[in-house]
């Protein structure tokens, strides 16, 4: 049997998860390389099936893709209710806690994701983990204040380091934030480190998405497997 590629795998779990997507829905479409072929399934679906969706975006770059590929778009705003999300992660434990952020879009993803009714997060089986913390803990900061944060996630051994965009100068999120990605190994505590990240003032939002995801798709060589987390 031929090996499948990172991409094909990838382009399985995207095409996998638009099934989930029923007409008259509002759905959230997360960030990232997976969700790219997750949005382009979906634009087919909406024109071969005539379904009418609302989409939701958790940043610039999906709505660069979905308005180019004719999805009805709304912001989070402006509807009562998301009644799915479909997103990457970049990290899932066995307890189906994540990372996300990678491609720094994590504070849109959040919003969309915490007021959404179900999600569902599309990986590659090189995403699962026994324990979090392999992926480096991305925190979104203001730009005022962030050296002291930075001096803080040191002495606490987080060993932090603030995330750079391809020209070498610091990555700007959506909202114009910085990204201090903390290289930790592994996170024994999740929730502890959850909690203690979301009362130093000047974070704005940090990738540990706890007790959210309803269902994971994981592509493996044989095929999407299905996963019930909660």
């Amino acid at each position: 049997m031929k090996m499948m590629s990172q991409n094909e795998l990838k382009k399985l779990v995207g095409e996998k998860a638009v099934a989930w997507v029923k007409d008259g829905m509002t759905v959230g479409l997360g960030t990232g390389s997976t969700v790219k072929f997750m949005v382009d399934a979906l634009a087919k679906r909406i024109q071969e099936e005539h379904l009418n969706i609302i989409g939701v975006v958790t940043s610039a770059a999906t709505e660069k893709q979905a308005r180019s590929l004719n999805i009805p778009l709304k912001s989070v705003d402006d509807v009562e209710k998301i009644d799915l999300t479909i997103d990457g992660a970049d990290e899932i434990s066995d307890d189906f806690q994540g990372i996300k952020g990678g491609g720094a879009a994590l504070l849109f993803e959040k919003i969309v994701a915490t007021n959404s009714r179900k999600n569902i997060w599309i990986v590659d089986q090189s995403k699962m983990s026994k324990k979090l913390g392999s992926f480096p803990l991305p925190v979104e900061v203001i730009p005022y204040g962030s050296k002291k944060l930075f001096s803080k996630f040191s002495q606490k051994g987080y060993a932090p380091a603030f995330r750079l965009d391809d020209t070498g100068q610091l990555k700007r999120t959506d909202s114009n934030n910085l990204i201090i990605d903390l290289h930790l190994n592994e996170i024994n505590h999740p929730h502890e480190l959850a909690a203690y990240l979301s009362g130093q003032v000047g974070v704005v939002e940090h990738g540990l998405f706890l007790d959210l995801v309803n269902t994971v798709i994981v592509g493996y060589p044989d095929g999407p497997s299905v996963l019930k987390a909660r």
